[in-house]
């Protein structure tokens, strides 16, 4: 059964306290990461930009604040999202979208940089995104991804793992009125690829100079990789 129904009905019930819950959850580092992702996708010049998932448009909006050239896309299949990224960057000349990652409505070689946060672990199939994505990247383009990782089982795993299961739905029941959803977000979070893992999946897509970084205790990776 395809996850994407659901996925998409709860994103579209949570848009409203979405950026609220990731200050709260990330104690506030959430924009450093996003930060991170912009200056690894590189100043494309005039050239587009896809940012997917985008969410309420953080890393769209950033892109546009950073390259003042660059022509931006923001792309979700919720469509709450993006009425809530309208709203928030209404001053912004970015082109806000509905599109769904696993059939992307753009055609072959049409973007310098393609970014996105907290989408594949959302997906059914990580790769066929990622194919989806090297296609409509011009070649050189490079891929940014920011999303969780499931932690190493180390000193500090019981405690990362007690947050997960029991903080994160607590604060999206005492915020954004919704435990059940953030219930499954964390829960996500634990059955998705190390970032080992991921990066070989970057690296059969199609993509080379794959690499990420780990930030939070581990609990957060930014992959990136530039089509051949």
């Amino acid at each position: 059964m395809s996850k994407g129904p659901g996925v998409q009905k709860m994103f579209d019930g949570i848009a409203p306290n979405y950026d609220r819950m990731n200050r709260v959850m990330t104690m506030g580092q959430d924009q450093r990461w996003r930060r991170f992702v912009v200056d690894k996708a590189g100043n494309p010049g005039q050239g587009w930009v896809l940012d997917l998932a985008t969410g309420t448009g953080d890393i769209a909006s950033l892109t546009g604040r950073s390259y003042a050239r660059a022509n931006v896309i923001g792309a979700d299949f919720s469509l709450n999202m993006l009425q809530e990224a309208q709203k928030r960057f209404q001053e912004q000349s970015i082109a806000w979208q509905a599109s769904d990652a696993n059939h992307l409505p753009y055609n072959d070689n049409s973007f310098e940089s393609v970014t996105f946060g907290y989408l594949l672990r959302n997906v059914d199939d990580s790769l066929q995104v990622l194919k989806e994505v090297c296609r409509v990247l011009k070649p050189g383009g490079r891929v940014v991804c920011l999303d969780t990782t499931p932690p190493e089982k180390n000193i500090l795993y019981p405690f990362i793992r007690f947050y997960f299961r029991f903080g994160i739905p607590f604060l999206g029941r005492l915020i954004a009125s919704d435990e059940a959803a953030y219930a499954y977000l964390t829960g996500s979070t634990m059955d998705f690829h190390s970032a080992k893992d991921l990066a070989r999946i970057f690296t059969e897509a199609g993509f080379v100079e794959v690499d990420y970084k780990k930030f939070m205790m581990g609990t957060i990776a930014v992959h990136w990789g530039k089509k051949e």
